[in-house]
């Protein structure tokens, strides 16, 4: 049996030093160094499920990851008490980490979970991805593109993945910036990754393999992060524990909020939605003391957004308390890596109402006529730009045209000037090209077709 001990770091990645007078907490400064951070505050212009802001409010992916955050925070103080509890012979150091920092462990890794997301929701991976499978064939330069690249560096292309992307936006040195990216703790960034294998090494039949967690030119970061833990398991690693609660506080966000969402553009009515949220409340709530005060609340409330707000927060609650139950249901196949599925599927096994809430999205919120037409629009646009950057970085002799191009990227990113691999350079191009907001990105489309002609500002 592992012991939680060793699941624990206060060590930061590149080995930055933590002042003695500093009042924060190790943790407590990693989420400081990402919401302060580029990647995170380019967040507010890149789309979570519905189309960015016309009349009505929704969210996007900087909100989204706020409230992930901010359930992480419960969820990991809920989680942390209750193992001090549950093992009352906790080494006393150990226990005052669950009592007092596993909450900003959980909160960090939350709000960094979507850094590595480019515009356009999941829509601008697969337009990634595409890209590279579309045009595996055609010839780049002075060879088809496939052939520039070996078969695990390829794979990471053509299964472009904002997992992978985060972990290294994170720690990556880019140039002219200090080594190591944010410099974060091992734990943090240890709790990020929900998928400890590389492009090569998925599969689809195993929940913690089902997509990868970093590109083969993070491998050894990747390496350095989880040998941190006893997380390595014959020739592969396992999951850090602490990524379950990660991975729980963003399910319970996007599973409940997208249907606030949708409730506020008009696509849900209030009574479907009423009726959804009250059917879970009533199906995993214990307590009927609370039941018969939530009906009470609800009858005070006289606007209809009011009221599917303050069901929202009841049922993120009790979601809450439900994957917590699960955590610790469950805690000794978490720490030995045993643990087979993830903290909420277990809960919508249980909850017909989950279940219920789980179809209505799919049927009538991700498959709607302004998702489907944004997800094609940003498809179109991400190919656009990837056939000019890569087609450009990659020529041997670039005409006049792609010289051009090329003084585009920004010199972070400039890794073609170096005389890298194509591999790293078209790396540099997916760094550039996924940190792109939805409007950004939109911008130069339109310049780069001449739709809109650039003017001098």
């Amino acid at each position: 049996m592992k012991e939680w001990t060793s699941f624990i770091s206060y060590d930061r990645f590149m080995g930055d030093v933590v002042s003695d007078v500093d009042s924060r907490s190790a943790f407590m400064r990693d989420y400081d160094r990402i919401i302060f951070s580029s990647a995170f505050r380019r967040l507010q212009n890149k789309t979570q499920v519905f189309p960015l802001p016309g009349n009505v409010f929704v969210h996007n992916r900087l909100t989204h990851s706020l409230e992930v955050a901010s359930v992480g925070r419960s969820l990991g103080s809920i989680v942390g008490n209750r193992i001090t509890q549950k093992y009352p012979s906790l080494n006393p150091d150990v226990a005052d980490f669950f009592r007092y920092d596993l909450s900003g462990v959980v909160a960090s890794a939350c709000l960094a979970h979507d850094v590595g997301n480019p515009a356009f929701g999941h829509s601008g991976e697969k337009a990634i991805s595409n890209y590279f499978k579309i045009n595996a064939g055609v010839k780049t330069g002075d060879r088809i593109l496939k052939d520039y690249f070996d078969d695990k560096d390829w794979a990471d292309l053509i299964n472009f993945e904002g997992n992978a992307n985060a972990l290294r936006l994170l720690t990556q040195t880019f140039r002219g910036k200090l080594p190591g990216g944010q410099r974060l703790t091992y734990l943090t960034l240890a709790s990020i990754i929900k998928y400890p294998c590389d492009s090569s090494s998925t599969n689809k039949n195993i929940p913690i393999y089902k997509k990868y967690g970093h590109f083969q030119a993070e491998q050894e970061i990747f390496e350095n992060i989880m040998n941190a833990f006893p997380l390595k398991s014959g020739n592969q690693y396992l999951r850090h524990p602490f990524v379950y609660l990660v991975e729980a506080a963003d399910d319970i966000c996007y599973r409940i909020i997208d249907m606030e969402d949708g409730h506020r553009i008009g696509i849900l009515s209030t009574a479907e939605i009423l009726e959804s949220f009250i059917d879970l409340i009533q199906q995993l709530e214990v307590k009927s003391q609370s039941l018969e005060r939530t009906h009470q609340t609800l009858k005070m409330l006289d606007n209809a957004n009011e009221k599917v707000a303050y069901l929202r927060a009841k049922c993120i609650n009790v979601l809450v308390n439900r994957a917590a139950d699960n955590f610790l249901e469950n805690a000794d196949q978490i720490i030995n890596g045993s643990y087979p599925t993830t903290l909420m599927d277990t809960v919508t096994q249980e909850c017909s109402a989950l279940r219920e809430i789980e179809r209505i999205s799919i049927e009538k919120i991700y498959n709607h006529p302004s998702v489907i037409e944004v997800e094609i629009a940003g498809y179109h646009v991400m190919s656009e730009i990837l056939s000019w950057f890569v087609t450009s970085v990659l020529s041997a002799n670039p005409s006049p045209i792609e010289k051009k191009v090329l003084h585009l990227i920004p010199d972070q990113h400039a890794n073609y000037k170096s005389g890298d691999h194509p591999y790293h350079k078209v790396m540099g191009i997916l760094d550039f090209v996924s940190g792109m907001t939805d409007g950004y990105a939109t911008e130069l489309y339109r310049k780069i077709k001449g739709i809109e002609i650039p003017s001098h500002k």
